[in-house]
This record gives C-alpha cells, structure tokens and sequence, in this order.
C-alpha cells in the first residue's frame, strides 16, 4: 500500500468517526480562540477551558488585557503549565494587537505576536479565518510516524510531509480529526497498536514491536 493509498483509508475512517471537528478549545472571537490556542501549549485543552472563563471575564479585548499587571493575569491562569511566561506574552501580545490593529489573517503579523508560534497561527488561520493550514501537534507528529505517514523528527518537517500527502481542502478538518483519534483510539503509552483501528493495518511489523518494548 502506498502512502497515498494509506492517506485516503485513513481519511476515510476518520470522516466516519468524526464527520463534525468541533474546536475543543472554548472562546468567542478571533482574540479568544488566539489566548486559548496560546494558553493551550504544553497544557491540556481541558485545562485551559477551566482558566479562561474568568480570564475573558476581566480580558475578552486586547485593550483589556493591555490594561492588566502581568500578576494579575498570572493569577488568572496559575493552573496551566508555564504561566509566567504566558502571563508576560499575553500582555505584550494585547499591547502589539493594539498597535497592529487586531487580529488579522496575515501570516508573517501573527506569527510576530509574543507567545505565537507557527502552530498557534495556523490554528487560527485555519479554525476562525477558514485559511487551508496543517496545525501539527504532538499527536499528529506521533500519529504520523506510527501510520508511516511520515519519518520526520519535528513537527515542522511531519507539516510538510503530511501536506503533501491529503488534498488542502481537508486540511483543516483532519488536523482535528487525528487529534481526536489520537486521544479517545490511540494513546502515547499502553496502546495495543494490533487492535486499533488504525494502526492495526497501517503501522509496520518493525513498528509494533518497538511500541511493545516500550
């Protein structure tokens, strides 16, 4: 089977498990889906949903955020992991919103904001604006070398790799879908690769077997 052709039966499960993609990660504008996206790095979307209730309470506006000490929005986000450094970008990045006149569909501008990498920025573009974009996270780089979709050793390359391989149109939906796969079907630890859906055909022998001794 080729890797093509391994793409297409993927695809083809996941659209029949996850016909809709809801965004896990709760907000309401193009700014709250950003603070979340950013918040959610190294951190669970679960958690982050239980922090910024009360941050979009005191912040749903760059100008608002703009307007409170860097302890104060500490506070506010104290349960997710490295909550000082977020605090501090998520000040800067309401301060440069204000400058550069709000969040924009513009890659080089978002991708400048403080705390803002090239993942958070394609979720966005791809989630709010609607932009074809690959937002790879550590499931989807993990997924994709188990399934031998790709044999890059960082995200940056597994994005290439796998944009390569499905049609942009489906983009922004299979970037959730494997995300969804990869945390109800197919765990990083403890996983019985030979009775998953997935895995089961698509993983080689070599692979298993590693997966096993782990």
């Amino acid at each position: 089977m080729t890797r093509l052709e391994k793409a297409d039966k993927i695809q083809k499960i996941l659209d029949e498990l996850y016909p809709t993609t809801p965004i896990p990660l709760e907000h309401f504008s193009s700014y709250t889906l950003l603070v979340a996206v950013m918040l959610s790095a190294q951190t669970t979307d679960k958690k982050v949903n239980e922090v910024t209730p009360q941050l979009f309470k005191q912040a749903k506006i760059p100008e608002e955020m703009a307007s409170l000490d860097v302890e104060i929005i500490q506070n506010l986000i104290r349960h997710i992991g490295l909550a000082p450094t977020k605090a501090k970008n998520l000040k800067k990045m309401a301060q440069q919103l204000i400058t550069g006149g709000g969040v924009r569909a513009d890659w080089d501008y978002l991708e400048s904001l403080a705390g803002v990498g090239h993942k958070t920025a394609s979720v966005v573009m791809s989630q709010w604006y609607g932009i074809p974009a690959f937002p790879v996270d550590t499931h989807i780089h993990r997924l994709a070398a188990r399934w031998g979709l790709s044999k890059a050793k960082n995200v940056d390359m597994t994005e290439r790799d796998l944009k390569k391989i499905w049609d942009k149109k489906s983009w922004n939906k299979l970037h959730l879908q494997i995300i969804f796969f990869g945390r109800e079907h197919c765990p990083a630890r403890s996983h019985n690769m030979r009775e998953c859906l997935i895995c089961s055909w698509a993983s080689s022998e070599k692979k298993i077997l590693e997966e096993r001794k782990r």
